[in-house]
């Protein structure tokens, strides 16, 4: 099965929202064993709208379209589609219900224009949407399946989730299934574990296994695809492999799939039965947010401070004077200092601390931007570690963050 994806949107064009829609919906599809072909991102305009459904009947068997369906005069999409398949808008009374109970349930007046988002075409399938007003809405033409979505991501999510998978996994059949498993790798490049893996990398060649690097700032993902008729036999296969490559790089995976490197480290925590606090300089409260987008954090972190000054790493820290005039904030000495100081003062089994040059500005000869010292006070020890990033402050931010999570990581594997 073939899948086009078409977005619309002119804030899209502009670069004024990120597409996120078409890669969680080309994900996603690849893990039902459909493959995307094309994707197309156009302006709200009726003839750039008929000319992506042509192009896309042509090519797949399924197009997804996202955006277009809210209640300003600007959204456009139900009404080109009523012209292109040919049919009329029609009330739906029930929608019209659900329409009015979302805005009384948030005591929020409701609009003319939030009513006739219960006007849908009458030939096409009402995908109802649990989190919003704008209705997805299932059209067949020609043996192509068309399916035109919201753009609010978490409302496509919704109605995907809800109605489309489901019917799409009913319609492939029993023909080949597509199987991944990703594990995620933090503290080596891209070629740098290409190398380390190249043998296990022929292994998976030669037992009919893809492999695909993702990488991002920080992390590489390595996804696994196996495809054939039997789920749990292909699971079984690359589990095997997987395993095989833990023992190649046992400090360099932190998870698998969609774990996320603070989740994996809250999880740690509470089965270890530990707490955490953060002092952080150069990540500016970056680390704190990570850890607590995981629900129930509060059992396992108990507080943060920003010490960006160096009167402030003296005065809520107890960071010794002395320390900062000789070796800079950007150093092993004070960064140990910190971590030490808000294990203390929040009385936690841990204490973590950054201090950097996030740059673009601010780098000097001996430290360059790019320069960041990450710390974790243990129970019973300090450990430090040097960073050397490049002059990107919100990549060097956001690695600096996983970084000192993945310090702390590896030493609870430990406890």
């Amino acid at each position: 099965m073939k899948c086009e994806i078409i977005s619309i949107g002119d804030e899209l064009l502009i670069g004024q929202t990120v597409n996120t829609n078409a890669s969680w919906i080309g994900e996603k599809m690849n893990y039902i064993g459909v493959d995307i072909i094309h994707c197309s991102v156009i302006s709200d305009d009726k003839s750039a709208i008929v000319d992506a459904l042509d192009q896309g009947s042509k090519r797949a068997d399924v197009v997804i379209i996202t955006g277009g369906l809210g209640p300003t005069n600007d959204d456009i999409t139900k009404h080109t589609l009523c012209d292109y398949f040919n049919t009329n808008l029609i009330l739906h009374s029930d929608i019209e219900d659900k329409i009015i109970t979302y805005f009384k349930d948030r005591d929020l007046p409701i609009l003319q224009s939030n009513k006739d988002q219960a006007l849908l075409p009458e030939s096409c399938l009402v995908l109802s949407n649990s989190r919003g007003t704008a209705s997805g809405m299932w059209f067949k033409k020609d043996n192509v399946i068309y399916v035109s979505l919201p753009g609010v991501p978490y409302e496509m999510k919704g109605i995907m989730n809800d109605h489309v998978f489901s019917k799409l996994i009913q319609l492939k059949g029993d023909g080949d299934i597509l199987i991944n498993q990703t594990v995620r790798t933090h503290g080596l490049g891209e070629s740098f574990l290409a190398d380390i893996i190249k043998e296990w990398e022929l292994y998976l060649k030669n037992d009919g296994i893809k492999l695909a690097y993702l990488p991002s700032p920080g992390i590489v993902k390595l996804r696994l695809t196996a495809i054939g008729k039997d789920s749990a036999c292909l699971n079984a296969k690359l589990t095997k492999h997987v395993i095989e490559l833990k023992k190649l790089i046992p400090d360099q995976i932190y998870g698998y799939n969609n774990e996320l490197m603070e989740h994996v480290v809250g999880d740690l925590l509470n089965n270890n039965n530990s707490t955490v606090s953060l002092a952080e300089s150069c990540t500016g409260g970056s680390v704190a947010k990570m850890l607590v987008s995981k629900s129930g954090s509060s059992t396992f972190f108990k507080g943060s401070v920003i010490t960006y000054s160096y009167q402030s790493k003296e005065d809520v820290l107890g960071v010794d004077k002395e320390l900062l005039n000789s070796y800079g904030a950007v150093s092993k000495q004070v960064v140990e200092q910190m971590a030490i100081g808000v294990k203390e003062i929040m009385k936690t089994d841990y204490g973590l601390a950054t201090s950097g040059i996030a740059g673009p500005t601010g780098g000097t000869e001996d430290k360059p931007v790019g320069t960041v010292w990450i710390a974790v006070a243990t129970p019973d020890k300090v450990i430090s570690k040097k960073l050397n990033l490049g002059y990107n402050r919100e990549r060097n931010i956001h690695v600096s963050s996983l970084s000192v999570l993945n310090l702390l990581r590896l030493e609870l594997l430990k406890s």
